[in-house]
């Protein structure tokens, strides 16, 4: 059965469609689901109050609404709002490692940047911080796992992290797809390793030293900062 928040969701959405604007945003993001033309700052109020006027009693619902949300999705907007439920303040508590196998269907089945690096930098990334010793293995098995979405997450998730990054494990991750040439992948590392330098650029200047194989993508990205975006062909 549809839960009554899903149904309001869609009707939500659906009440703020914007048919003209809708081709562009599918365009530009390269969708098969189609748009319903949504701005982001109205689609998030609209989330918001729906939150707040059905609140979910307990994990099990919570997940099975994100689930449907998106698994049922007939328009993107609704993935979206599927990602914000599970970001949402008023169910923080339930953010511990044993919600890494939803993120991980999130990730796989979402298969696009605009869903895997929200996921990747705002629920995989604070659990790895809040839990190192039981994240930190899965990230390093993400990053050598076939799917190419799930290795930008390993290598993406410390974004942010600042002080707190393990550049160990950073390391570990970069180095494993260090000659894959996908592009995301490429830009991934580049980005991970530019927002590092922030916090110890003398790691990351020796990081890519040391590193002749990173992609000039990658090298360019992670010295933008730097004062040197010295490439390798």
């Amino acid at each position: 059965m549809t839960h009554p928040l899903v149904r309001a969701v869609r009707d939500g959405l659906a009440e703020l469609a914007n048919p003209a604007k809708a081709p562009d945003m599918r365009r530009y993001m390269k969708s098969e689901l189609p748009f319903h033309g949504v701005p982001k700052p109205a689609r998030e109020l609209l989330g918001r109050r729906l939150f707040a006027e059905y609140p979910l009693p307990d994990v099990p619902v919570w997940e099975s609404v994100v689930r449907q949300l998106w698994d049922e999705a007939a328009h993107r907007e609704e993935r979206y709002l599927a990602i914000d439920l599970t970001g949402h303040r008023a169910y923080a508590r339930w953010q511990t490692p044993e919600r890494l196998p939803l993120y991980e269907h999130l990730i796989v089945t979402g298969a696009w940047w605009d869903f895997v690096d929200e996921i990747a930098i705002r629920r995989v990334g604070p659990l790895l911080r809040a839990d190192p010793e039981t994240v930190s293995p899965l990230v390093r098995a993400w990053a050598r796992d076939g799917d190419r979405w799930k290795r930008r997450t390993a290598v993406i998730c410390q974004v942010g992290s600042k002080q707190a990054t393990d550049p160990d494990l950073l390391a570990y991750c970069v180095e494993a797809n260090v000659g894959d040439p996908d592009f995301f992948l490429r830009k991934g590392i580049g980005w991970a390793l530019r927002q590092y330098a922030r916090t110890d650029p003398d790691w990351v200047r020796a990081f890519v030293t040391g590193h002749p194989g990173l992609s000039p993508l990658s090298r360019k990205e992670a010295l933008k900062h730097l004062g040197s975006t010295t490439t390798t062909a």
